[in-house]
């Protein structure tokens, strides 16, 4: 990867001065935009690496926002918000986000969180290491290779979290993975208390590869525990 390029989103002229300042200095190609309309726009014509997403926008909203790009990108998105409830949290990731940082944060905080999901891409496509072999289980496939995903030969979209999370899961199909080691190899040491995380990306995941994501088959939940990747599932 060359130097990443981030977009930047938020209506406060000093805050997209903060990014721009702050991001640059980190060695990041940065753009902004101040508006979802013009966020959109953006992310259409430069394909940033990654967005930073303020929720409350005029007009569009971060959620609108972040709902649109999922819809034909796969780019990670940190959410930004006041709100720090968890359940403003699994609004915004259930919408596709692949991070939340509350404000206020300081600039050490934003550099952490933006390192974490660039590392999260890029940990699976590290030159010279070989890819695990390919998984074919029932209908899933999956292409370690082409970090392709297809369901009954159809592709799915998965964000680079997703992916990451799956791969993981199947890498080390049959083998119980703990909440906390799933924390750790999936988003790193720093998540290991964000189970939350944990909880909607294994649902949107189920969501996207379950023929009955109340009932699957691949994704097994194993209680109080953590996870586990079934590689000889039971037919449906």
């Amino acid at each position: 990867m060359g130097t990443p390029t981030i977009l930047a989103v938020d209506d406060e002229e000093k805050i997209l001065g903060i990014y721009q300042t702050h991001l640059t200095e980190q060695g990041y190609s940065v753009r902004t935009a101040s508006s979802g309309e013009e966020a959109l726009l953006l992310a259409r014509k430069h394909k940033p690496d990654l967005v930073i997403l303020d929720l409350m926008l005029p007009g569009l909203s971060g959620f609108d926002v972040c709902e649109q790009l999922r819809q034909s990108s796969s780019v990670p998105i940190i959410v930004v918000s006041a709100k720090g409830q968890d359940r403003d949290k699994v609004e915004a990731l259930d919408l596709g986000a692949d991070d939340y940082l509350v404000k206020p944060f300081s600039t050490n905080e934003l550099t952490a969180r933006v390192r974490a999901v660039l590392r999260r891409i890029s940990s699976h496509r590290s030159q010279g290491v070989p890819s695990p072999p390919n998984v074919r289980v029932g209908k899933l496939h999956i292409d370690f290779t082409l970090e392709t995903v297809t369901i009954d030969g159809k592709p799915v979209r998965l964000s680079p979290t997703e992916y990451c999370l799956l791969r993981v899961l199947a890498v080390n199909a049959g083998t119980l993975l703990t909440h906390s080691t799933l924390l750790r190899l999936v988003w790193g040491a720093e998540y290991r208390d964000e189970v939350h995380y944990l909880r909607v990306f294994i649902r949107r995941l189920r969501l996207k590869i379950e023929s009955d994501p109340e009932h699957p088959r691949y994704i097994i939940t194993e209680p109080r525990a953590g996870y586990r990747f079934d590689p000889d599932p039971s037919p449906p």
